[in-house]
């Protein structure tokens, strides 16, 4: 569905870790919608004088291409809220628990959705590193909870790589998700929709590094992506059906992308929900959408036809 030429407020950059990724995504995004007819303005969010742009600038619609802190946690939905302006995405909830990898993962639990077993660490904790490892494993994932593209992630492969990994990931965040690592195919499934929703194609990740890391997700050739994903037709339906239902458990709308791990055994565990993912030509949920038949400028069509619906 198209609305018809739009003034549209792409809002990019911003503050937090991920400012360059946000500005290619939010340029990228800004071609895609002027190519399909609409008057696209850039807003820099990291000058504060971007509230007065867009509250004055008779948007119809925002589309926030801001990652991390201060555009994907529900702060910036919830100044569009307050502005009355229409905006691409989840809510103001909905950002909020899936940006804080804990709460979500205490959402995934409630809504019966299997996912890694996992503990927290808080700055100034007296952790017993010995009591993580009996529990979780030697190998274990070691996350700030508030953080996005990878930022201050490690992998623990014995005990005595712990304790460094959580002082890591504590110069990003106050809190640390340490999680149980399980081995598999790293699969993610892109959502579309609002009410009905469509869960995209199942696309795998072959990274270069042990994992999914930063230079893996934003340089070319440090990854690649399989579609379908090279798993059972069982798990691949079984992923896009935990995909379906972890959007609908933190009330997304629009989009969402969830990461997964698929065992050999062909288990299904959810590690985390992403309510704005990278949305470069090359970002993992485009070429999703581009494999269901939908091509970049047409997804950021639909994606602002959603926010109006």
């Amino acid at each position: 569905m198209n609305e018809g030429r739009l003034r549209i407020a792409v809002l990019l950059g911003g503050r937090s870790a991920e400012r360059e990724v946000s500005l290619n995504t939010g340029d990228q995004v800004a071609v895609a919608l002027e190519s399909a007819g609409h008057a696209v303005t850039r807003v820099d969010t990291a000058d504060i004088g971007f509230i007065e742009t867009v509250r004055t600038g008779g948007f119809d619609v925002a589309f926030i291409c801001l990652h991390g802190r201060f555009g994907e946690d529900g702060t910036v939905q919830g100044l569009l809220e307050l502005l009355e302006l229409p905006y691409v995405g989840s809510g103001v909830l909905a950002s909020a628990l899936a940006m804080d990898k804990v709460v979500s993962k205490q959402v995934f639990v409630s809504a019966g959705i299997k996912t890694p077993a996992w503990e927290t660490v808080r700055a100034g904790d007296d952790v017993a590193l010995d009591a993580i490892s009996a529990r979780l494993g030697d190998k274990v994932v070691v996350k700030p909870v508030s953080e996005g593209s990878s930022v201050g992630m490690s992998i623990v492969h014995d005990r005595n790589e712990l304790g460094p990994a959580i002082e890591e990931a504590l110069r990003h965040d106050h809190t640390v998700l340490i999680e149980q690592f399980v081995a598999g195919a790293e699969v993610t499934v892109g959502v579309l929709g609002n009410e009905d929703l469509e869960p995209l194609p199942t696309l795998e990740i072959v990274p270069e590094h042990e994992f999914y890391d930063y230079e893996s997700k934003y340089i070319p050739g440090m990854s690649r992506h399989i579609i379908p994903a090279r798993v059972a037709e069982g798990a691949r339906r079984e992923c896009q059906r935990v995909a379906v239902e972890a959007h609908r458990a933190l009330r997304c709308r629009g989009m969402s992308r969830s990461d997964t791990i698929v065992t050999d055994e062909g288990e299904v565990y959810l590690l985390e929900v992403n309510t704005i993912p990278g949305m470069t030509r090359t970002s993992l949920l485009p070429d999703a959408a581009r494999a269901a038949g939908i091509e970049f400028p047409q997804l950021c069509d639909r994606l602002v036809s959603l926010a109006l619906a």
